[in-house]
């Protein structure tokens, strides 16, 4: 029976990553700095820091579905944002797992290839996250590589845009954090529009992704109509990096979502 409760709540569907910086830790981040309760569905667990990716290792299909059932039961679901699915079998999982959960707004981050340049996405698995996952997504959030893959088109983002779209997303939101000007570009099957903001180039975005498709899910559970929830979610995630915590590690470090700050010592 899902309980009352007056904050909405938003269950991740990623993978973890033992860096604290991206995935499932950066997902929780972006919720608490969105004032949403955060939960999880774990989808694969990493070794992994600012350098790079050690070792990926996949949870069961079962126990997948299993962590969404358990959320979806007892909290309930206002919003879904999924990330690192890996392969087909954790992809079919988390079909399995949606059709729990009813209508809810799905905003998908089509993770496949990590920050330091790890492959996260099986290529054989790439076609059934663009046939299974991707129409159920009420917003998907590619950059412009992954927006090349799903459509394989090399063309510029109001076509990249306009592909996924025609490829059964209903809003595609194709970020521009590998172009010149650094402008996402939104389109909803009818109306294109471009969303700008502070740009850092020379700051660290390790997780601004996964901080940017959370934020969207969560200003979508907060009754934001999804263009201003991707306005939102654009200003909170350029924000996280102009922060970001370049001391942690030695490579580059996570973005900075919370707004965290080293204490004053004497």
């Amino acid at each position: 029976m899902k309980s009352e409760r007056s904050i909405p709540a938003v269950l991740s569907i990623a993978g973890s990553d033992s860096g604290g910086g991206a995935g499932i830790q950066a997902d929780l981040k972006a919720f608490a700095a969105c004032g949403v309760h955060g939960m999880t569905a774990i989808t694969a667990i990493t070794a992994q820091n600012t350098v790079g990716v050690d070792r990926i290792e996949p949870v069961s299909p079962e126990m997948i579905v299993a962590q969404i059932k358990a959320v979806a039961d007892d909290i309930g679901v206002d919003a879904v944002k999924i990330g690192m699915l890996g392969d087909r079998p954790t992809i079919e999982a988390v079909c399995a797992g949606l059709d729990l959960l009813g209508e809810v707004p799905v905003v998908l981050d089509p993770v496949m290839v990590s920050e330091s340049g790890a492959e996260l996405l099986e290529r054989e698995a790439r076609d059934s996250l663009v046939s299974l996952i991707l129409p159920r997504a009420t917003v998907t959030t590619p950059n412009i590589p992954e927006a090349r893959v799903i459509t394989g088109i090399e063309g510029s983002q109001s076509e990249l845009a306009r592909g996924i779209v025609a490829r059964g997303a209903g809003i595609a939101v194709v970020t521009g954090g590998h172009s010149d000007d650094y402008i996402d570009l939104f389109f909803d099957g009818r109306r294109e529009e471009e969303i700008g903001g502070e740009i850092y180039p020379d700051r660290s975005a390790h997780g601004s992704g996964c901080t940017h498709s959370s934020a969207l899910a969560s200003f979508l559970a907060l009754g934001f109509d999804p263009l201003e929830a991707a306005r939102r979610a654009r200003a909170l995630a350029s924000r996280a990096v102009a922060e970001s915590l370049e001391a942690i590690g030695s490579g580059p470090g996570p973005v900075n979502a919370l707004g965290l700050r080293s204490p004053d010592r004497e």
